[in-house]
């Protein structure tokens, strides 16, 4: 299975704050951890959102276009990684080893599963399955 581990904005992740070198260094340090057990597939962080737009579609077609920033910044990702566990558990446990370093210790994190084309039934049939992209093998 693989699982989004969602790193959730604060003010200073919106303000465009860079990390210091001991934030860098305590992440490199973490995500080796991952790569290591061959948990990590990928991970990034993400600019602020006033680097960003929202797109929205009112159902007639139409969309509109909202550019950043935007202003709940605890509603907002910072960054993400993906990695490949047998269960939400193992996922958790890795993050409980999150670097204290990161927020300041206040860090936020969402786990979410990813959906692949065996969780949608029927609704995969052969013909549609060859237009489904998975890189769950990667």
């Amino acid at each position: 299975m693989r699982f989004m581990v969602i790193r959730m904005a604060d003010e200073e992740t919106e303000a465009g704050v860079l990390p210091s070198t001991e934030l860098i260094e305590a992440m490199t340090r973490y995500n080796e951890q991952l790569v290591k057990a061959g948990v990590m597939l990928s991970g990034e962080g993400l600019m602020a959102s006033d680097r960003g737009a929202r797109v929205r579609f009112d159902g007639t077609g139409r969309t509109t276009v909202l550019d950043g920033p935007f202003t709940e910044a605890k509603e907002l990702v910072a960054g993400f990684s993906v990695l490949r566990a047998d269960s939400l558990e193992e996922v958790i446990e890795w993050v409980k080893k999150w670097p204290v370093e990161d927020g300041h210790g206040n860090a936020r994190i969402e786990i979410r599963q990813v959906v692949g084309p065996d969780d949608f039934g029927d609704a995969v049939t052969d013909e549609n399955r060859t237009y489904t992209v998975d890189l769950s093998g990667r």
